[in-house]
């Protein structure tokens, strides 16, 4: 048998197996060479797999624990950074800082009952119930406690509870505390606002920005106000001061810019510091400016005054007949001050006449009167920056009885803000400007604004209300060097359906300077009490007016008002312009 008979024959290659072989090491190749290919395939794949893992490694020592695999995203969305919040200096109202919160991861819990143990011996406040149900459950993570103190933090890290972590977040501080309070708002345990310019914020596009994340820095542009703290700061120091002279149960105050329509200052008594929320949970801490609805007494004459002089039906010198008092069915209106004679429309004004006020109303008619209020904002809501806000109370069917009443500040309730718009458009020149609580210019405000009383209407308000202060009802608040202008007024409240002479709500608006204003003040008071100085009297005139005169005599210098002295009365200066003289 020869060799190539004793030889094996192998099975001819399959063409795929050609071809793979040909691509992978080419032609005549050893198995020398391909156990080296092999080699170096199995290196090659091992050295991908333990980058990968280094890579992983490296981000989490650069990131720390992310939260973001714990928390939903809208939760994520909501707990990251909020922008700056700045008075109109500058001055940070609300920033956000840096705050370690403590969560726990049930699954790894070892024993809960120890857990639990250790870390209510360590934060007291730690509900023991609810932490026990929360590491008892089967899920991935669970919050024990937000927002703990550097110190709580170095306490509960010693005890070294498997399971248990800390995650940093972003905590909402307010530096000037309770000064800007109702303005300002709060925000919840997440970040999110809740009320005030807070809540305007999230409404107004910022937790929309968080769950899309293009919010999760600080690199957002900070909000600016128009409040100035300094003004704000003296304003509440005199409100409190007064709350607590006259031993009334609420006090409240309003800084307007006639020109602009902002807000510089807000204050309402009982307020609350909004790094403390619980105390915002108060009802008796309400924004009564903004969320109130109040009778605003004889402060309202000067929209009736104003009615009367816009219409051309009446003068400054038109008579009105004050003899006796008004008398519809069982009702009787009548003067606090009767003068028994027929008075001239400036009287009215400085005497606050009830019936002068009513007469002048029932001249232009139910219609037409519901039509002026209307035309000033007050009959609808008022809608601002902050949420919160209320209707007026218009009656439902308006009579000649309710334009009597409403003609001197009774019978229709707006809030504050709503008043001290309508009177800027009547001391401004005659344009209603929205209110804002943000920095504006006077371009932007005369973009906005809406012509309501013509400007020798404007002129004569003007005069009315300096004339006030040099010999009416407002003499107590007239600062020296400052030329002011007021209105005073004083409403009873309703108690159990019946007005209660004893218990009233004060207001006192006034503008400075009166010839050519700039800011409106609005003081008020709710249920003063006499004192011996005020020889028993609790109206406006002795506590609401001699308050607005200090603050006036403090915030004056802050708002760049150059006082002036040696001014002539206000029928030479100020109607020196108007096409009427006494």
């Amino acid at each position: 048998m020869t060799d190539q008979a004793t030889q094996i024959t192998r099975p001819p290659e399959p063409w795929r197996q050609r071809l793979v072989r040909s691509l992978l090491y080419g032609r005549n190749v050893d198995r020398a060479a391909k156990a080296r290919a092999r080699v170096g395939l199995a290196i090659l794949a091992f050295s991908a797999v333990f980058a990968i893992i280094a890579a992983r490694l490296l981000m989490y020592a650069i990131v720390g624990d992310s939260h973001g695999t714990r928390r939903t995203a809208s939760q994520d969305a909501i707990a990251t950074a909020r922008p700056d919040i700045l008075d109109r200096n500058g001055e940070i109202l609300a920033t956000d800082v840096k705050a370690s919160s403590l969560f726990g991861e049930p699954r790894r819990i070892i024993d809960v009952d120890e857990a639990v143990e250790l870390l209510t011996a360590t934060l007291p406040d730690l509900d023991e119930r609810e932490a026990r149900e929360r590491l008892s459950s089967r899920k991935g993570f669970v919050w024990l406690k937000r927002e703990l103190t550097p110190q709580q933090q170095k306490d509960v890290f010693r005890l070294g509870i498997p399971g248990i972590g800390f995650l940093r977040e972003n905590k909402r501080v307010y530096p000037s505390g309770v000064d800007v309070s109702h303005l300002i708002g709060l925000v919840n345990v997440d970040n999110q606002g809740i009320a005030g310019i807070e809540k305007w914020l999230d409404t107004n596009g910022l937790a929309d920005l968080h769950r899309a994340g293009f919010a999760t820095d600080r690199q957002q542009a900070p909000v600016e106000l128009a409040v100035d703290l300094r003004v704000e700061h003296a304003l509440r120091d005199e409100l409190m001061k007064a709350k607590v002279k006259f031993k009334a149960k609420a006090a409240s105050g309003l800084v307007s810019n006639v020109n602009t329509g902002e807000i510089v200052a807000m204050v309402s008594l009982p307020d609350f510091d909004p790094n403390n929320p619980r105390e915002a949970n108060d009802p008796d801490r309400i924004n009564r400016l903004t969320t109130g609805v109040y009778e605003m007494g004889s402060t309202f004459k000067a929209f009736t005054l104003a009615m009367a002089l816009d219409s051309g039906k009446a003068t400054l010198n038109s008579m009105v007949d004050a003899r006796a008092p008004l008398r519809y069915g069982r009702f009787k209106i009548h003067d606090d001050h009767p003068l028994g004679r027929f008075i001239n429309l400036k009287e009215v004004f400085t005497f606050s006449s009830n019936i002068g006020a009513a007469r002048l109303a029932l001249a232009q008619g139910v219609e037409a009167h519901k039509a002026f209020l209307g035309k000033m904002g007050q009959l609808t809501r008022l809608r601002t920056e902050l949420p919160e806000s209320a209707s007026p109370l218009v009656p439902r069917r308006w009579g000649e009885l309710n334009t009597v009443t409403i003609s001197f500040g009774h019978g229709l309730s707006v809030a504050p803000l709503q008043a001290v718009m309508g009177i800027d458009a009547l001391v401004n020149g005659g344009y209603l400007i929205p209110p804002t609580f943000l920095k504006r210019t006077e371009q932007e405000a005369k973009a906005l604004a809406k012509r309501v009383i013509k400007p020798d209407t404007s002129d004569k308000m003007r005069f009315l209300m300096r004339l006030n202060a040099e010999i009416g009802t407002a003499r107590k608040a007239d600062v020296k060097g400052y030329y002011i202008g007021g209105k005073t007024g004083t409403a009873e409240k309703v108690i159990n359906g019946r007005y209660a002479k004893k218990r009233v709500l004060n207001s006192f608006t006034a503008i400075l300077p009166a010839d050519k204003p700039q800011y409106q003040l609005l003081v008020m008071l709710d249920e003063p009490q006499p004192l011996p100085e005020t020889h028993g009297f609790i109206t406006s005139g002795w506590n609401a007016v001699p308050t607005g005169g200090k603050v006036i005599a403090r915030i004056a210098p802050l708002l760049g008002v150059e006082p002036r002295f040696d001014l002539p009365p206000s029928e030479r200066l100020i109607l020196a312009t108007s096409k009427e003289s006494r």
